[in-house]
């Protein structure tokens, strides 16, 4: 049954919307799912090598090792974005190394880079955090409301 799109098109339309679609490449989803996984989760296993290098060789405690290893996963994509190695593995795996930590630092990083040429203060100050600005201000609200919550249930003596 034609869709109500394709009833407004003329008979010329019509045949290039057969043609175009049975020319259409389909899109792999399940390997691109698959490969995001293990991108993803190679990502998260170097952060978890991360943290248990911080835990043995600095002693760190489990309570306290997040924020050293999250600052070095940053700088990681941030350093193998300059090198524009992570591009190559955002091609690859999609939102597998778009969705851990290391996307927001090459979000920031390939933002800055691009407005380089604009200069420091105006083109690298104030493009870096154009991606990067929308998700540290929903963390931070965030942060703010559940902190909120958290001191209201301590002084109602629920917590």
């Amino acid at each position: 049954m034609p869709s109500k799109k394709t009833k407004k098109m003329t008979p010329q339309q019509q045949n290039y919307q057969t043609l175009q679609q049975k020319h259409e490449l389909k899109r792999p989803i399940l390997k691109n799912c698959i490969k995001a996984f293990w991108v993803g989760g190679l990502i998260c296993m170097i952060g978890q090598a991360v943290s248990y290098f911080y835990i043995y060789y600095f002693n760190f405690t489990e309570q306290n090792v997040g924020n050293p290893t999250v600052a070095t996963m940053v700088f990681f994509s941030m350093l193998l974005t300059g090198f524009g190695v992570y591009d190559h593995i955002g091609q690859f795996a999609g939102a597998g190394s778009a969705v851990p930590v290391t996307g927001f630092g090459n979000s920031v990083i390939s933002a800055a880079i691009e407005h380089r040429t604009e200069g420091f203060v105006l083109g690298v100050g104030g493009n870096m955090f154009k991606l990067a600005g929308s998700v540290i201000m929903f963390g931070v609200f965030s942060a703010f409301v559940v902190a909120l919550i958290k001191t209201l249930l301590v002084m109602w003596g629920v917590l």
